[in-house]
């Protein structure tokens, strides 16, 4: 690593089960010889990244998986920023990108690697980085969708033969399958579902079971979508564009998932086209299904911030209920009732605005289903009052917008 990373350069790396952790433990390891070390890396199960060495300054697009500990910390600078405008970030140099760190699989039969379940930021990023070193994982499988990156592209490589690493996730609860069942009323045949990873969206796909000829179009593609195609539901045969296909970014799930990515007709896709602006306004029968942390009387959406830390991210959920709510079938946002006894329905936001009142069609928890699309301010706060736990919808009652607030 030190012959090819110098104090003062910008290195970044991929998300999630894409991650190429031995590379990034023998970038943590040298970083007392190598000096100074800013980098980029988004959802990461590295634990070492929970306290980083005093030598390295992280910046990410929000505070996901063992990046809460930074941020909690002081130790990660957040960038807000739609996930559609990572690429550009790249390109601009305004992100660290001197030192890529990617996973891929063998070259094949044409000497390319593939991204395999990482290519989102990581195929933009590439394409603007000094030096890339590769971890060649024979567990990796070779993905379409994305062009590969020669072998001979590579400044260094490290072999390795281990497991994918498995999305940590809860199971499902009574709430969350109450949600669930909400949501899947509001989707019909034939839409083109977005959804994130999770244990309330994995109980949300579940809920889509009994729909037919489902398309999927997300930057996260996770083992519910898997259940899907098992049974049937999930064809893109009515999608508007890539019909027949799955498009994603990522895979976050079981080993099981990885294992059948090869058979699966799904295309992983670079961030510059799965949160393309123009390329969601092509899928007129997107439904975009988001959480959120809290959501306000008037229909603003947090999704980043609470109880003073940080917790999320802008990520793609701007970008896909924004195309969803103005040019799409419906923007649905997805949340419990309550968290540590709180209300998640406020009378204003504790946190900054992840996506705008406009951008929220339908709120949906446990206790019900708010439309907002179309509704006045007065009227959405007593919408959403009703569907606050019984407890708090008293209280939110008296702080609802009267007519004619802004």
């Amino acid at each position: 690593m030190r012959a090819h990373v110098q104090a003062g350069d910008g290195v970044w790396w991929s998300q999630a089960g894409a991650e190429a952790t031995p590379l990034v433990d023998a970038l943590l390891d040298q970083l007392g010889d190598i000096g100074a070390v800013r980098a980029f890396c988004g959802l990461t199960f590295n634990r070492r990244l929970a306290d980083p060495p005093a030598e390295l300054s992280l910046v990410s697009y929000g505070a996901m998986g063992e990046l809460r500990g930074a941020s909690a910390a002081g130790r990660l600078d957040v960038i807000p920023a739609h996930y559609s405008v990572l690429p550009r970030l790249f390109a601009e140099r305004t992100l660290p990108g001197d030192v890529g760190l990617v996973q891929v699989s063998p070259p094949g039969p044409d000497g390319r690697c593939s991204l395999g379940i990482g290519a989102d930021y990581a195929a933009d990023a590439v394409r603007h980085s000094r030096t890339l070193i590769a971890e060649i994982n024979h567990r990796m499988p070779a993905t379409a969708g994305t062009d590969g990156i020669p072998r001979q592209r590579f400044a260094a490589v490290v072999e390795t033969d281990r497991p994918l690493p498995p999305a940590p996730e809860r199971a499902p609860d009574v709430v969350d399958e109450a949600i669930a069942a909400g949501v899947a009323a509001l989707v019909e045949d034939g839409d083109t579902v977005q959804i994130g990873v999770g244990a309330l969206p994995a109980a949300i796909l579940d809920g889509l079971s009994s729909h037919r000829d489902l398309g999927f179009h997300a930057g996260l593609l996770t083992d519910g979508v898997l259940r899907l195609v098992d049974k049937g539901v999930l064809t893109n045969a009515r999608k508007e564009i890539d019909t027949g296909v799955s498009v994603t970014g990522t895979a976050i799930g079981s080993a099981d998932l990885y294992a059948r990515l090869g058979e699966m007709p799904v295309a992983f896709r670079p961030a510059s086209y799965t949160h393309h602006p123009g390329v969601l306004a092509r899928l007129g029968r997107l439904v975009s299904i988001n959480s959120a942390l809290e959501v306000d009387l008037t229909g603003q959406v947090g999704a980043e911030i609470a109880g003073g830390r940080y917790l999320g991210g802008v990520g793609g959920q701007a970008d896909f209920s924004g195309a969803a709510a103005r040019t799409g079938a419906r923007s649905i946002i997805a949340l419990r009732s309550t968290s540590g006894g709180a209300s998640t329905l406020v009378p204003a936001l504790r946190g900054p605005v992840t996506t705008a009142r406009a951008d929220a069609d339908v709120v949906v928890t446990e206790h019900g289903v708010a439309h907002l699309r179309g509704c006045p301010l007065a009227e959405r706060g007593r919408r959403l009052a009703a569907i606050a736990a019984p407890e708090h919808r008293e209280a939110l009652l008296t702080k609802t917008p009267t007519e004619g607030s802004p």
